[in-house]
Order: C-alpha cells, then sequence, then structure tokens
C-alpha cells in the first residue's frame, strides 16, 4: 500500500481498547463516510486496516509489533493523530511515496523558530543513517517533509506554517516522540549497493543505469 505523506486531516482518539499485547483504536475523522471494511489509512504514518466504521467514527487494530515499534502505544484518549487515505491509482503524488512502515522512532530535541519557519530537530537510530541526505525525502508521523541538515545521529526539518496547522507537527514540543519512515527509493538504492553479486556489491554505473541515481 502507498501514500504520499500529504496528511488530510487531523483525526480524534475517542477510544483505545487494550488487550494484552495489542489494541483497537476508535478515531473520528470528516472522512468515515466515505471509508470501506478493509480499506487501509495512515495513522500518524502508520499503515493500518480499517476494521469498523460508521458516519462519525473508524477503528482500527494495532499488533503487538506495531505498538512497539512505533509511538501509537502512547496515544491516549482525547489526542490528535494525522490521517491519510492509500494512494489512489491516478491520484497526485504531492509529497513522495510512503509505506506506512515505520522504521524508527525518533526523539525531538529541539523546536525553534526562524523567521516563518519552525525548525524541529530530531534524534535519530544510527540504523537510519544510509538512507538520509541532505534535501532527501523524511516522513514524520506521516507527514512527507524535506531532509534540512543532517549531523551525527539527528536530522533537522524545517516546517511553514500550514503544515504545522493542517497536521500534528504544530502540537510536537522538545522530548516528544515521532514516528520516522525513510524514503523507499533511499533503502533500495541502500540495499542494492550491499547486495553481493559474485562476491561485489552493485556497481553506481548498475544503479544509473536503471534509474536509481
Amino acid at each position: 500500500m502507498l501514500f504520499t505523506g500529504l496528511v488530510e486531516e487531523k483525526g480524534i482518539i475517542l477510544g483505545i481498547r487494550k488487550g494484552p499485547v495489542s489494541a483497537v483504536l476508535t478515531i473520528e475523522s470528516g472522512f468515515c463516510r466515505e471509508l470501506e471494511l478493509g480499506e487501509s489509512v495512515a495513522i500518524n504514518g502508520v499503515c493500518l486496516t480499517v476494521t469498523g466504521c460508521n458516519n462519525r467514527t473508524f477503528s482500527a487494530d494495532v499488533m503487538a509489533e506495531t505498538l512497539d515499534k512505533t509511538n501509537l502505544g502512547f496515544l491516549t484518549e482525547g489526542d490528535q493523530v494525522n490521517l491519510e487515505r492509500s494512494l489512489k491509482v491516478g491520484g497526485r503524488v504531492g509529497g513522495h511515496f510512503v509505506t506506512g512502515h515505520v522504521d524508527a522512532v525518533g526523539k525531538i530535541t529541539k523546536v525553534q523558530q526562524r523567521g516563518i519557519a519552525t525548525e524541529m530537530w530530531i534524534e535519530t537510530p544510527p540504523d537510519l543513517e544510509p538512507y538520509l541526505i541532505p534535501q532527501g525525502s523524511i516522513t514524520l508521523d506521516g507527514a512527507s517533509l524535506t531532509v534540512a541538515d543532517l549531523q551525527s545521529s539527528s536530522l533537522k526539518v524545517s516546517l511553514i506554517p500550514h503544515t504545522l496547522e493542517e497536521t500534528t507537527l504544530g502540537l510536537k514540543k522538545a522530548g516528544d516522540l515521532i514516528n520516522i519512515e525513510a524514503d523507499i527509493l533511499g533503502k533500495y538504492v541502500s540495499y542494492l549497493l550491499e547486495k553481493k553479486d559474485g562476491g561485489e556489491g552493485v556497481s553506481m554505473e548498475f544503479l544509473a543505469e536503471h534509474g536509481f541515481i
């Protein structure tokens, strides 16, 4: 399933039913009338399946692995979440290709104002570094953004007022946890470079020939 990282709206968590190792979320959303059972929705950048819906709310099951590897396990009733339905064939891709499979949870270390932009620094785990490049794409809580700067174990994004208003990123502060999905194209390039073929990695010429770089 693919998304674009363009958040459609902010939903509200109306209920959380927790089991021993899983949970069911009930979310209020403006597009519930258009949802169908089995449809995919990205919730804070996590691809989940609609298991129930009515004119006002929809529900989604969250497995133990998802709770462990994302920030969904920290949600409480009343929290707002970023929502995006899956990409339709023929639709515009205004952000970048997003799978809804979170790679890591980062910690926001600093939020500061610079002119009209809000700069946000996020601590990132070392295993994400091969996929991050300056001016490359990154998904934070389901929002497609550009990496403005990279330092050791951290990245910076600059947020315009529209993004702050239309997503939950405007509610974030230092110390908050955020879902991170690296650019899928970067993952493929990294994989091909590491992949062994007769004892040698894939060459840069191969990547250029096939349109990866």
